[in-house]
């Protein structure tokens, strides 16, 4: 069936000028200006039919000239909308807004928005504008408005690869799922999704912490072919989740990543960061900043709950997973109805300080994936409310003697915990006012969160809302930009927090850090996430104290003299109880559960208990085994 064919038979097909796909969208044009401003009626008829978006917009030979455009959109928006950019996509018909109060700048009804694209015939869409200017944001949005010719092919094509019917074997009914990575290990994490028609990428890590032979996930698989490679799906930002797919692009992989929009941004600049610490240590990157750029051009991305179809059978929702910023659990629906399959990703049954917990209720399940990385028996995560407090009291004890307090974080998640609580402290007068300097990756993460507060939880959402509550706004913050501004607060600031990537001492400002702080036993190192297995801090969790570092023939002995600290209770995983607790309270209950993302251990445990306590199938498969899920 030609699906746009359908469709104009029962429009006015004089009044449509094109028609095409945006992914699994359907977009209409129009030149004719009535027929854009009164014909909703008609497309709602149509959607209701066949239950796929459609949008009509305006033809952009009938658009008003950008610039007499703005101009008319400033004079539109009230001015205590505080109205900031606006940024033309001339390919779509699209005028995005940027503004303080998004409210102010739609109006009663949307009032605003009405008049905006009566007199401009512009499609306006509102964002909110930024706390903290992002420069990668605004880098993101130029490659893809830049890009807006090719995306509009690129997007077309999407939507051919949907709707044009099946290319591959439609005779059979099946459903595989591979391990190249992520099996029995955190790091790594990928999962190819196989049915006679599709070809899905679940992830494309690395571990940051393992031997340059186990970095990488196994793309050498014979089920693996980049040529057959129909999507990949990013459940979160963190590398050993996105780390490769850059690579793919290298290859010549150019379908499409889906992942959330905060997703798409934060990977952006890890991967960027990624390529720069290689050149640091003299290792020659394994992909560059075009790959990335190439990466972004061929994104698209979702809401939280919003269905799309990938594949001609396959179709995707995002729930929220609860770990970090924009991070999800990924549901496919696979088949008409044959199978649906939940990848938890990493995820945090659990409110936090920043996020809700992860999302328990789908429409269909038959199979979870679920990570392990605290699954095992002795995994019992201690309260946030003790967790807060032993935090804090290392502060105070650490300001006490006049030291300085080194928090390792990943780029996102922990680092804004941390942050938030501790202004949190500081505001509520639990602790003395401290300076916290941020230096790596953490600022530029921070910027992000204050751009998409709507997926945040409701606390720190509001707070964003009002200029004046936003934590992240507070004047305790100090940004670290240079090499000698880091050496300026080693020698010569007094007592303070450092939160710093990377998050397990594998390169980064964070090492940097250590080796000037770590002889000094007045100073504190505390932990707040997850250790990999052969990383700087993980020998220093399990009590090594000397460490020779640096590259030859400059290296030179490193000696822990600090206090060192592990707290467990900051890890944006659930603990054990919390894994047990979502399988109890996923609805419906899956038939079958594959145990992925942990040590083998505690794969193997998870894995037993689901069993006997539940009396449901469970497997924690090996690196490259592949499992028949239908």
């Amino acid at each position: 069936m030609d699906i746009i064919k359908e469709i104009l038979k029962d429009l006015d097909e004089d009044k449509i000028s094109s028609a095409g796909f945006e992914g699994a969208n359907i977009v209409l044009y129009t030149k004719n200006r009535d027929y854009f401003m009164n014909c909703s009626g008609d497309i709602k008829k149509i959607v209701n039919q066949i239950k796929k978006r459609i949008e009509l917009r305006p033809d952009p030979a009938i658009t008003m000239d950008m610039e007499e455009a703005e101009k008319e959109i400033r004079k539109l928006i009230p001015e205590e909308a505080g109205l900031d950019q606006i940024i033309f996509d001339s390919q779509r018909s699209i005028v995005i807004i940027e503004a303080e109060k998004p409210g102010l700048a739609i109006g009663k009804q949307g009032s605003f928005l009405k008049d905006i694209r009566e007199k401009t015939l512009w499609v306006p869409v509102i964002k909110r504008k930024p706390a903290i200017r992002s420069k990668l944001i605004e880098n993101i949005r130029a490659v893809l408005y830049q890009n807006s010719d090719y995306r509009r092919k690129f997007l077309d094509k999407i939507g051919h690869r949907i709707y044009d019917g099946w290319i591959r074997d439609k005779k059979h009914e099946w459903v595989r799922i591979s391990c190249l990575g992520g099996a029995r290990q955190v790091g790594r994490s990928c999962f190819l999704l196989q049915t006679p028609e599709s070809r899905v990428m679940l992830d494309c890590g690395i571990d940051v912490a393992a031997r340059d032979s186990e970095t990488y996930p196994y793309l050498e698989a014979p089920e693996f072919d980049i040529n057959q490679l129909d999507a990949v799906i990013v459940s979160h930002s963190h590398l050993d989740h996105c780390g490769l797919v850059p690579y793919l692009f290298k290859f010549g992989y150019r379908g499409p990543v889906y992942c959330t929009e905060p997703t798409r941004d934060v990977m952006s600049l890890l991967q960027l960061d990624y390529v720069k610490i290689m050149r640091s240590e003299g290792k020659e990157p394994i992909y560059t900043s075009e790959e990335v750029k190439e990466m972004v051009k061929h994104t698209i991305t979702l809401e939280y709950d919003e269905v799309t179809d990938v594949t001609p059978d396959v179709r995707l929702t995002m729930y929220n997973a609860g770990h970090i910023l924009g991070s999800s659990m990924v549901h496919l629906h696979i088949g008409n109805g044959l199978h649906n399959l939940l990848f938890s990703g990493d995820m945090k049954f659990g409110r936090t300080q920043l996020l809700e917990p992860a999302v328990s209720s789908f429409p269909r399940l038959e199979t979870l994936m679920i990570e392990s990385t605290y699954g095992g028996k002795d995994n019992i995560l201690p309260s946030r409310e003790e967790q807060e407090k032993v935090l804090l009291d290392i502060i105070k004890n650490t300001m006490g003697r006049g030291g300085k307090v080194l928090i390792p974080v990943l780029g996102s998640g922990r680092a804004q915990e941390v942050a938030v609580i501790i202004e949190n402290a500081i505001r509520t007068c639990k602790i003395d006012k401290i300076p916290v300097y941020i230096d790596g990756m953490v600022w530029d993460i921070t910027a992000i969160h204050t751009a998409y507060p709507e997926f945040l939880n409701n606390t720190v959402r509001k707070l964003i809302f009002h200029k004046d509550q936003n934590p992240f706004l507070s004047d305790i913050f100090k940004r670290v930009g240079s090499q000698k501004e880091r050496m300026q607060l080693v020698e010569e600031t007094g007592p303070c927090v450092i939160l710093a990537t990377s998050g397990m001492l594998v390169g980064g400002p964070s090492v940097e850090y250590l080796k000037h702080l770590s002889d000094n036993p007045k100073n504190s190192l505390a932990f707040v996430c997850y250790q990999g297995e052969g990383s700087l801090g993980r020998r220093i969790q399990r009590g090594e104290n000397e460490f020779l570092m640096g590259v030859p023939p400059k290296q030179e002995v490193m000696k822990i003299k600090l206090e060192v600290h592990t707290i467990e209770g900051f890890t944006g995983h659930s603990g054990r109880r919390q894994l047990m607790s979502f399988l109890q309270k996923c609805d419906p209950r899956p038939k079958k559960v594959i145990i992925m993302h942990g040590e083998s251990s505690r794969c193997l445990d998870l894995a037993s208990s689901i069993h006997k306590q539940n009396r449901i199938e469970t497997s924690a498969p090996r690196n490259l085994e592949a499992i028949r899920l239908k």
